[in-house]
């Protein structure tokens, strides 16, 4: 009889079902998004309801939740990968691709709605030639939509790299468009 020596995979092993030996064997990855998944796992999931804390910072990180990352973070949170993956398309704030080089996100909420947010947000998909949670041909803008910005009293709102705008009709739009790439590097 012929013994052979076993090795140790995330599939035959413990590491399939979680715990430290899947986040173990993460954190040996040649894979990046794997690698820095497990980095930041291995700073947060000891804290109470870790998912979400989890998916924020794999995104700050990575610009996006790729799908190596949902294996890697249902492994070690003893999630399964579907629960984790229902996470990430119930909340919009969650991408799974890259964003483009900026982010418009357009107020859908109902105070901008009732100043012609409508109207803004479907000028705003005829710029860019793209929808809600789309980028332009060119990789320079995603488009998003959020709600509420908090300038319910000076709306229509939108935010552009993280920066909010009041008061925006569809000239000022397309002046703040300009203007971003201009100021691009």
């Amino acid at each position: 009889m012929h013994l052979r020596e076993a090795k140790s995979d995330l599939a035959s092993s413990g590491g399939a079902r979680g715990g430290k030996l899947a986040l173990d064997a993460a954190q040996a990855s040649t894979t990046p998004a794997i690698a820095a998944t497990a980095r930041i796992l291995a700073r947060l999931q000891d804290q109470p309801g870790p998912l979400l804390p989890v998916l924020h910072a794999v995104q700050h990180e990575l610009g996006c939740i790729p799908a190596e990352a949902v294996q890697t973070i249902a492994e070690a949170l003893n999630l399964s990968r579907a629960e984790v993956h229902g996470v990430i398309t119930f909340y919009p704030h969650f991408r799974t691709e890259p964003a483009a080089h900026h982010t418009l996100e357009v107020c859908r909420a109902e105070a901008c709605q009732s100043m012609g947010g409508e109207r803004l947000a479907a000028h705003a998909r005829t710029a860019l030639g793209c929808d809600f949670h789309g980028s332009t041909p060119d990789g320079n803008f995603t488009l998003e939509p959020v709600y509420c910005l908090g300038l319910c009293a000076q709306s229509p709102a939108v935010m552009i790299d993280g920066q909010p705008h009041a008061r925006v009709t569809e000239a000022k739009l397309d002046r703040l468009l300009a203007r971003t790439l201009e100021d691009t590097p």
